[in-house]
């Protein structure tokens, strides 16, 4: 059983990780130039987001590339889904107030 998408974000490496990988695959060696860890310690966050089904590792070579693989994040946005809601409606709150204000 894969670990708890939730458990996995919960560290900034690996959210970095991801954000970066949007932008398309890049090498365990690009990855590690990001951070000011170790390989090794990059290469076990890389590790955890595999296991998680987060990312796919492709090997060419030498290296080994790393790809976003997005679709278990949906967890988390139908998981965040509901509070959408709650957040536009607190947002919103300040705008109505100085939309309050303004009136004369």
């Amino acid at each position: 059983m894969p670990p708890d998408v939730f458990g996995v974000l919960a560290t900034p490496v690996r959210r970095k990780l991801l954000e970066t990988l949007r932008e398309g695959p890049r090498s365990a060696s690009e990855l590690a130039g990001l951070f000011e860890l170790g390989r090794p310690a990059v290469s076990e966050h890389l590790a955890v987001l595999r296991t998680a089904g987060l990312v796919r590792e492709e090997p060419r070579g030498r290296y080994r590339f790393y790809h976003l693989q997005a679709a278990r994040l949906a967890e988390v946005g139908a998981w965040l889904h509901p509070f959408e809601r709650y957040w536009n409606q607190r947002l919103d709150a300040p705008a109505g107030l100085l939309d309050e204000e303004e009136k004369p």
